[in-house]
């Protein structure tokens, strides 16, 4: 009666055994083959497969904006959940339809952040006055950002100075760390193994799942091509690296 019992126990475990390896299995197929990206018609691009918050970046060349259409786009279950918005650029530019689309994006209801685009030819400290001057961040406002896309011929020790320098005269007059944004190729070359302990936002187009790019980053620029309603222009599409949870705790508290 005994032997009879442990052989019943056997074969139990032995069933138990074959359906979990099948179950291990079903779901590294799943898991494997699952497409990187899904295409949104509406949106005009492929969004990328395992992210929950979805925004775009803008500047005086989307033209004039329909914030409330922006606000109320809704394909399936992906919505524009953010928004950066050019503000400044070296230093004394100030982005022509700056001051108006930080207004109405706000009064629609859609989380916001600004953008400094970065001249090296300019004084660090001197752009960040531009920022500090010309925006007005407050609580749930997204973290100021420095937008570094260009050297023109600057010395490289030069350049990096001056981003410190931008980044800490912000901070301080901010208190919160900026975020960088960079392409993928120019942080390779001009800023890898710089800066580390700030934020990175990268833009990296067709890439699939993931950008590929050697450090932690909390955005990630994948398309210049969207479409959204109430802009008429192609916008630049973004993605967040988390839940709704570490998207509350990046914003100015």
């Amino acid at each position: 009666m005994a032997k009879r019992k442990k052989k019943k126990r056997s074969i139990w475990w032995a069933l138990i055994t074959i359906l979990f390896l099948i179950t291990a299995g079903l779901l590294y197929i799943m898991n494997r083959y699952q497409p990187s990206s899904i295409r949104y018609t509406a949106f005009g691009i492929d969004l990328p497969s395992g992210y929950s918050i979805h925004g775009i970046d803008i500047s005086k060349y989307q033209q004039l904006i329909d914030w409330p259409a922006v606000k109320a786009m809704k394909v399936k279950d992906k919505k524009i959940g953010f928004v950066f918005i050019k503000a400044t650029e070296g230093q004394g530019m100030v982005d022509a339809r700056f001051r108006q689309n930080w207004f109405r994006a706000e009064q629609a209801g859609i989380t916001k952040g600004a953008y400094h685009f970065f001249r090296p030819s300019f004084s660090g400290k001197a752009q960040a006055e531009n920022f500090i001057e010309t925006v007005k961040l407050k609580s749930g406002d997204l973290p100021p950002v420095l937008d570094v896309e260009v050297i023109n011929d600057a010395p490289v020790e030069q350049f990096r100075q001056r981003l410190k320098d931008w980044l800490v005269t912000v901070e301080q007059a901010v208190g919160v760390q900026p975020i960088i944004y960079s392409n993928a190729d120019f942080y390779t070359r001009y800023l890898s193994g710089n800066f580390e302990e700030y934020p990175f936002w990268v833009a990296h187009y067709f890439a699939k799942g993931k950008p590929r790019v050697q450090r932690n980053w909390i955005f990630w620029q994948h398309s210049e091509r969207g479409k959204v309603d109430g802009i008429k222009p192609s916008v630049d599409f973004n993605v967040f690296y988390g839940d709704s949870t570490d998207f509350v705790d990046l914003l100015i508290p």
